[in-house]
């Protein structure tokens, strides 16, 4: 005898009931990915706080008079400094929460807008990708759970969000209805663009191809919104058109416009609306946008695991290494403007761009800024060894007589090879760019120089990760990111926070010399090269002694 079954299947004609069936299981996602990102999402909530906490703290210290932050007003309101920063309001009576909103919000909503995108790609398309969403749907979960449970994580995180930065805004002395604002700019700016994430992971079947589809969004909202504040100060009609100017255009401290926030309402509504009209388009696992088969025949170099490494590493390469060499053409434009204003800049900002000199300050700024960046790439590359492990395709090349020493070596050098490429390129194009503003082409060698003599400490965080991969895979994304953390803090913000001489001496950077403020320095330059090499070699050893696929 068989037991009776009943189906799970709604009745038909019960149109409320269907609906419901395809969002089950959506709280218990919730709660699932919650738990996993119990770290991460409360480190990019936390960082975006301690941004406000450091630049209501910075402000008074960096210009503690009227005269002194009078006297930085030019950076913000010449078309350059427009570009960097914002439309520039309120800058003709400028005040410390005016800067706030002025100089630094629009990072703020720069940086909501990228952690929701890596939020919503995360526990959307990279799930279908590895196939750990086939399971879960093999559960009573319906077809929309997966994408509902996404947005409701993001729409918590960026709440989250709208609350630490309101309330550290005013808790550093910003005025309340200001600080509300650039709150629910930043968390709205977040909510707009994990709707937009929510459709790019539905056109392609690869999690980076959406990812690099919704942050291509992101920059063309960046330059969009940089040549319409460019245009006039508090904007043109250009910067209507990006959804990183609408934030910017309610004029916290100033005017307090709410009507703008509601653009990124509709976006956001608009774009959720068109993500499950086009999930329902598609099967689990498949995309909208058709993957193009490749060619018949394999290049001959994929047959060395350097050519493959090359290969795998590509488009990280050219995404990083591009927006990296028009970050370095900017801030070279930059360069005159800085000039001009130097003069009257008070001295706690004279001294971050070297005392010595501004010019020469400012380029060696350049290139350590551009090293931290690269560094910040190779953390990023390494974890695309670690991407291929995970997946198994590790195992393949390893089937053959591929070793596992040769294939972490080669990613190891691929990667370094495209760090000293994009340092140089970027050295070049930031060189020429600062001539063309300055009338002075000799800075061309001085610009290129600050870029490579970074270098080793570049290559020593690389060496670090390449060592963890080797030993203990689970550590390369935290502890290279805090790496890069720590450099970037030490480097450019050691004066002004007077860190322990310990916590100095943990920076590579620092051993260097910053040309062209400093003589080059062989002996640094040359030990903390042979450094890197030894740790790497030192990874190479802990790859031989681990299994595959098994995390320490």
């Amino acid at each position: 005898m068989t037991a009776p079954t009943v189906s799970a299947r709604p009745a038909v004609g019960d149109p409320g009931q269907a609906r419901a069936s395809q969002f089950a299981g959506t709280g218990t996602l919730v709660r699932f990915q919650l738990r996993r990102d119990r770290i991460r999402l409360p480190a990019w909530v936390g960082g975006l706080g301690l941004f406000v906490i450091y630049i209501g703290s910075a402000l008074p210290q960096l210009a503690p008079t009227e005269e002194d932050l009078a006297s930085v007003v030019p950076l913000f309101t010449q078309p350059v400094g427009r570009m960097f920063t914002g439309p520039a309001f309120g800058m003709d009576d400028p005040t410390y929460d005016r800067f706030f909103a002025a100089g630094y919000a629009p990072y703020l909503y720069l940086l909501a807008a990228l952690m929701s995108i890596l939020l919503v790609t995360r526990h959307t398309r990279l799930e279908e990708q590895t196939g750990r969403a086939e399971l879960v749907r093999a559960n009573v979960t319906g077809r929309y759970a997966g994408l509902a449970a996404a947005l409701i994580v993001a729409l918590i995180t960026n709440a989250l969000a709208v609350v630490v930065v309101t309330g550290l805004a005013i808790a550093v002395g910003f005025a309340a209805g200001g600080s509300l604002l650039v709150g629910l700019g930043t968390g709205l700016t977040g909510m707009a663009f994990a709707g937009i994430t929510a459709v790019t992971v539905q056109l392609s079947e690869y999690s980076r191809a959406a990812a690099g589809m919704a942050g291509a969004v992101l920059g063309a909202s960046f330059v969009v919104r940089a040549l319409g504040d460019m245009a006039a100060v508090g904007g043109s009609t250009l910067s209507w058109v990006s959804p990183l100017g609408w934030p910017a255009q309610t004029a916290p401290y100033v005017y307090d416009r709410w009507a703008p926030l509601m653009l990124l309402v509709a976006l956001t509504a608009v774009a959720v609306v068109l993500a499950y009209v086009l999930q329902g388009r598609r099967d689990l696992g498949a995309s909208l946008m058709a993957t193009r088969p490749g060619p018949a025949g394999a290049n001959p170099s994929l047959g060395t695991p350097v050519g493959l490494a090359a290969r795998l590493q590509r488009g990280g390469f050219l995404a990083w290494g591009t927006g990296i060499a028009l970050l370095g053409i900017v801030d070279g434009a930059f360069t005159q403007a800085l000039i001009d204003a130097g003069e009257d800049m008070p001295p706690a900002l004279q001294e971050m761009f070297g005392t010595e000199g501004l010019l020469d300050g400012y380029v060696a700024f350049l290139g350590s800024f551009v090293s931290v960046v690269i560094a910040a790439y190779t953390v990023f590359a390494m974890q695309t060894f670690l991407a291929e492990e995970g997946r198994g395709r590790l195992d393949a090349v390893l089937a053959t007589p591929v070793s596992r020493v040769a294939s972490l070596a080669s990613h190891t050098l691929v990667v370094a090879v495209g760090a000293v490429l994009i340092a140089l390129v970027t050295g070049l194009l930031t060189g020429v760019a600062v001539a063309g503003v300055t009338g002075d082409w000799t800075l061309i060698g001085e610009v290129l120089g600050s870029h490579a003599g970074q270098l080793p400490a570049v290559l020593l965080v690389l060496a670090v990760c390449a060592a963890l991969c080797g030993w203990a895979p689970r550590l390369v994304a935290p502890v290279g990111w805090a790496l890069v953390g720590l450099v970037f803090v030490v480097q450019f913000f050691d004066d002004l926070l007077d860190l322990p001489g310990w916590l100095v001496a943990l920076s590579p950077f620092g051993h260097l010399a910053e040309i062209p403020l400093e003589q080059f320095a062989l002996m640094p330059f040359l030990v903390i090269t042979a450094l890197a090499v030894g740790i790497v070699g030192v990874g190479l050893a802990g790859i031989r002694a681990r299994e595959i696929n098994v995390a320490r």
